[in-house]
């Protein structure tokens, strides 16, 4: 009776612990959506309905990674054979697993419902504002995106009358189509877990529930067109809304007053030389360790083309990036997709979306577990440790105490003058932050050419005795050649013979 009353007891804290998960989702992204600049001209065109679909959306996206969890047999054989990760009390929970599924499933019921009701109600009022059929704010709200060089705020660019205009958004948009799709599943697969349906028509109630894989594909791919936008980030603070928001007529004619621009986040391109570019983006809630890859694809080039590349930026950073040598087809479609053949500046909202999926593991992740490391790169293969090495650069500018790492040991082979640019400002800031904390012997770096002609070989001679490397820039001298790497590796192993 106790052990019941234990178990019944633990059952009760899961679900409010689950339930008080839910109601702060709910809370926290509609505040978010619901006050704030960025959003600001959205909710005069959406009102609170912007907010009431948002935040069901949070909880929706939490409770359908939930819903498979407690059906996912093999995982729960594990669990229940699997004594070190829980107690025997808790791994009784595991019983209840249908039960916490259904709850799950009703929950994602009731948001969708909310979602639903409330995207409705933005459809209808997105396409009478477009057909002139709302307050004069909203109606000039809409018209952004009619000229060239505006980005839209209204997803309903068609001047189609409801409900006509309100059908022609669901059959043409992805986020409709995809959520009348979803809503169609999830309506098949409850209806068809009722009691009655699974004791006489088992087939039907186990074939509807397959319909899973097709839900959670629409899912995947609902929000991928961002019809819910928000002010960037330039445009708020070129465009002072407490100041602009009554001249909207004057928008585009007075300097304080530009016309604003919506978007969701976009990548940012920096350009570095011998044709290497650097992409910079931002994505809510991606976190990183250094050395990871991600695989990239630019629907603008190719729709169906993955391709990995390692990360360059630190965990610290508030953006992550990664740098790609223009060599074949696909990187000089994605050259010059971002504007980077053009001399002028590119706007952010003009570069093309970006699909990244990661980030991934490799071995460089342990790289702060080791007193001594050795790194060695060849080329653009120097990737990796430019994370690590900003990275460490962060913690030294930080104070960190506890960096287990005391001494790096660095080595980069590259075949041609031009490879080094682009990595060399990167190396000059470790190189001053380590001096001014008089710690220069933390980070010894040797950098190899191993390809050079005749002229070169004669220029380096001539400014051998230079204080700073004529390549680099740096302090250390580079190094012609291949490392003899016999007598590196016993050179190191005497300094740290433990």
């Amino acid at each position: 009776m106790g052990n019941w009353a234990v178990n019944e007891g633990l059952s009760i804290f899961v679900i409010l612990v689950w339930l008080g998960l839910n109601v702060f989702l709910f809370i926290h992204y509609y505040k978010f959506y619901d006050d704030g600049p960025k959003y600001f001209y959205t909710r005069k065109l959406l009102g609170s309905a912007l907010a009431l679909a948002r935040a069901p959306a949070a909880c929706l996206n939490f409770n359908c990674m939930l819903i498979l969890l407690p059906v996912c047999r093999n995982l729960l054989s594990f669990l229940r054979g699997s004594s070190a990760c829980c107690s025997t009390r808790i791994r009784r929970q595991l019983d209840r697993n249908l039960t916490f599924h259904k709850m799950v499933a009703w929950m994602i019921a009731l948001h969708t419902a909310i979602h639903t009701i409330a995207h409705l109600f933005n459809v209808e009022w997105c396409v009478n504002a477009r057909v002139n059929n709302s307050d004069p704010y909203s109606v000039a709200l809409s018209e952004i995106g009619d000229k060239d060089n505006e980005e839209y705020l209204n997803f309903a660019r068609e001047k189609i009358k409801n409900p006509e205009g309100g059908l022609y958004v669901a059959v043409t948009r992805l986020a409709g189509i995809t959520g009348v799709v979803i809503t169609l599943c999830l309506i098949l697969i409850i209806t068809s877990s009722t009691k009655t349906i699974r004791r006489s028509y088992f087939e039907v109630f186990w074939y509807t529930h397959h319909l899973f894989v097709i839900f959670f594909i629409g899912l995947a791919i609902h929000g991928a067109e961002r019809i819910v936008r928000g002010q960037t980030k330039d445009s708020l603070e070129k465009h002072d809304i407490k100041f602009c928001e009554n001249k909207i007529s004057e928008w585009g004619t007075i300097e304080q007053c530009p016309v604003p621009k919506f978007s969701g986040n976009p990548p940012m391109v920096v350009t570095h030389p011998f044709k290497t570019i650097e992409l910079q983006m931002k994505k809510k809630g991606f976190k990183m360790e250094v050395g990871q890859y991600i695989f990239v694809k630019c629907p603008k080039v190719s729709k169906l083309e993955w391709h990995p590349f390692t990360l360059t930026s630190a965990p610290e950073e508030d953006f992550f990036s990664i740098h790609i040598r223009i060599v074949g087809d696909w990187t000089e479609g994605l050259f010059n997709a971002c504007g980077c053949d053009k001399q002028e500046f590119q706007d952010a909202w003009k570069l093309p979306k970006i699909a990244v999926d990661g980030p991934f593991g490799t071995a460089s992740e342990d790289v702060f577990s080791y007193e001594v490391v050795m790194l060695v790169g060849a080329g653009i293969g120097v990737t990796p440790f430019a994370s690590i090495l900003k990275s460490v650069w962060y913690k030294y500018c930080n104070n960190a105490t506890n960096l287990r790492l005391k001494k790096i040991y660095f080595y980069w082979l590259c075949r041609d003058t031009h490879a080094f640019e682009w990595f060399a400002d990167l190396l000059q800031l470790l190189e001053t932050q380590m001096q001014e904390r008089n710690n220069a012997d933390f980070l010894s770096y040797n950098i190899y050419l191993t390809g050079w002609d005749e002229s070169q070989a004669n220029h380096f001679a001539v400014h051998h005795d230079e204080e700073k490397d004529v390549i680099t820039g740096l302090k250390q001298k580079t190094q012609y050649g291949r490392p003899n790497w016999d007598n590196e590796f016993k050179t190191i192993a005497s300094q740290h013979p433990k």
